[in-house]
């Protein structure tokens, strides 16, 4: 089994900063793609950024030059620096991985970005 624990999550003004992290265990063969998705109340769930194994970056349009994923050193960890954040930033955060037995997802994490 394996347990994603998100962190990092909170309240901003527009214009802030907020840094995301993830941290994966369990029984973990190989993360062959990492990412965060969100859900904004009455939306459905869409992603925001991605990484792969190989270190290829995806950013959905809305964040490209804003957010930033990378990945921890320890290759279990995932991380989404988001700057200059805006309202339509709000949403629920959610860390997904996948391996090469199955795909995950974090428990999310609140963002709220309001003056």
């Amino acid at each position: 089994q394996v347990q994603l624990v998100e962190s990092g999550g909170g309240l901003v003004q527009p214009g802030g900063s907020l840094r995301l992290s993830c941290v994966a265990s369990g029984r973990i063969l190989l993360i062959t793609l990492m990412g965060w998705y969100r859900q904004a109340p009455g939306k459905e769930r869409e992603l925001v950024a991605s990484l792969t194994r190989g270190g290829s970056t995806n950013y959905t349009d809305s964040v490209s030059g804003r957010f930033t994923i990378s990945r921890g050193n320890g290759k279990r960890s995932v991380y989404l620096q988001m700057n200059s954040l805006k309202p339509e930033d709000t949403a629920v955060y959610y860390c997904n991985v996948h391996t090469l037995t199955g795909h995950y997802w974090g428990q999310g994490t609140q963002v709220t970005v309001s003056s």
